[in-house]
């Protein structure tokens, strides 16, 4: 398989993009006094996944790519716990995004291992 030119070819980028997309039309029901609450807290958390793979794309410095992979991982996190509490709020009733947040978590820990695995010892 040919190394991807851009970040955008990343198929681990491309998930967590969907993501985010899915995440900005999900809080556009949410409550309009979540605006600075929870609906900025979580959308940014998902930005900030695909953009510190794009970050860590361009590094050249293997510890650095998987440092950035590895916020974007807590990233994610942050959102699993965002959807949670969505949840339990009641803003949400049933999404899909749960699944495709752990979609994504498993490509950004194999791009993570992949990666780590070069690291000289």
């Amino acid at each position: 398989m040919e190394p991807a030119a851009r970040f955008t070819d990343l198929i681990v980028w491309q998930k967590a993009h969907a993501f985010v997309l899915a995440v900005y039309r999900m809080t556009e029901s949410f409550s309009k006094h979540e605006l600075y609450g929870l609906t900025s807290q979580l959308r940014r958390a998902a930005v900030s996944i695909s953009a510190n793979v794009a970050e860590g794309f361009r590094r050249k410095n293997l510890p650095d790519k998987a440092r950035f992979l590895n916020i974007a991982q807590g990233s994610l996190e942050e959102c699993r716990y965002y959807l949670i509490l969505s949840r339990d709020l009641g803003y949400v009733q049933d999404s899909a995004l749960p699944s495709l947040a752990a979609e994504t978590s498993k490509l950004l820990t194999a791009y993570e291992r992949s990666i780590v695995s070069r690291i000289p010892a």
